[in-house]
């Protein structure tokens, strides 16, 4: 009987070493869960600060995009008045070489 009670004890011993193995394996996966969480949730957060600074960036530009067009209608829009007043300028500086010149002819008619 006494070598199955030594046998026993061994047994016992053996467990209880198991058994402290696997709660210091399981402290140090709680450190590393733990530790992720933190930077879980250290990344969320530069996570949310990045998306607000991509929504301020994002609306920025769309207001001057949108900005850019209106420059570039009115542009468009004031070279075409810009192009009409060269045609009309070289229309009335044609009709008043054509006056000068009828004048002129007109002019040299009458003093011969």
């Amino acid at each position: 009987m006494t070598q199955q009670g030594a046998a026993l004890q061994g047994y016992n011993i053996e467990l209880v070493k198991c058994i402290e193995d696997l709660s210091l394996q399981k402290e140090e996966l709680n450190k590393q869960i733990q530790q992720a969480e933190e930077e879980k949730n250290k990344l969320q957060h530069q996570i949310q600060v990045l998306n607000e600074q991509l929504d301020c960036v994002c609306e920025d530009l769309a207001q001057k995009v949108a900005s850019r067009n209106e420059l570039d209608k009115i542009l468009a829009e004031t070279e075409a008045a810009y192009m009409k007043i060269l045609d009309s300028s070289r229309t009335l500086l044609n009709v008043l070489k054509k006056e000068v010149g009828s004048l002129k002819s007109t002019a040299e008619l009458k003093s011969h």
